[in-house]
Formats: structure tokens, sequence, C-alpha cells
């Protein structure tokens, strides 16, 4: 069975006459409009610790195979000093490259020296 949907058009603009433009500010401060593909990639405007930062999840939802997937919006590091830091998985995405290279190894250094 084939459906098709349709809504009325506006001859003239092509859009649905109940279709609102936003302007430059309103695209950034409309609360229906995420600024990310992922709502949980966007980072809090007021402060947190970094427990509250650890619980955060930027994807939690099945894949296209079903599979149920979890992604951190932070990933916790501890500094050498003791203390621990809140890296953002978009935004610090080359220091938690570095990390991981210094912690595991690089697997693209190893294999040129086989």
């Amino acid at each position: 069975m084939l459906v098709i949907s349709w809504s009325p058009m506006d001859n003239k603009s092509g859009k649905s006459p109940d279709h609102k433009e936003l302007t430059q500010p309103e695209k950034y401060t409309d609360d229906k409009t995420h600024r990310t593909v992922n709502p949980g990639d966007v980072i809090a405007e007021e402060p947190q610790t970094v427990e509250e930062k650890s619980q955060q999840l930027a994807v939690d939802s099945p894949d296209i195979t079903g599979e149920h997937i979890e992604v951190p919006t932070y990933f916790v590091v501890d500094e050498p000093d003791g203390t621990q830091k809140a890296l953002h998985h978009v935004k610090d995405a080359d220091e938690i490259s570095d990390f991981v290279r210094q912690t595991y190894g690089d697997p693209s250094h190893e294999a040129q020296e086989d």
C-alpha cells in the first residue's frame, strides 16, 4: 500500500501556510530548535562539577541495528596531579585522542615499527 503525505502549500513561496521563518537570533534561542545533531552535545551554560558532567549522555538510543548505544558527553580522565578533568567528546576530541595514545600507545606508530 502506498501512502502519500500531503500538506497545502502557498503556491508563491512553496511553503506550508503555517511555516515560520526564524530570524538569525531566534534560530539559536528557540527551545524547539536543537543547535547540534545530538541535544546531549550542548555544553551547559552554568558551571558543572566533574561528577555532574560524568552523568551526561550525548547519545542514548538504539542504532540502526536495534542495539542500544550510549555515548557519554564527557570523558573523565585522571590528571598527573591526581585531579580529574571532564573532556567534552566533541570540543575536546583532540585531547581525548592524545590521552588514549599516551595511555594505550599509538597503533599507527606500532604498525610502522613491525
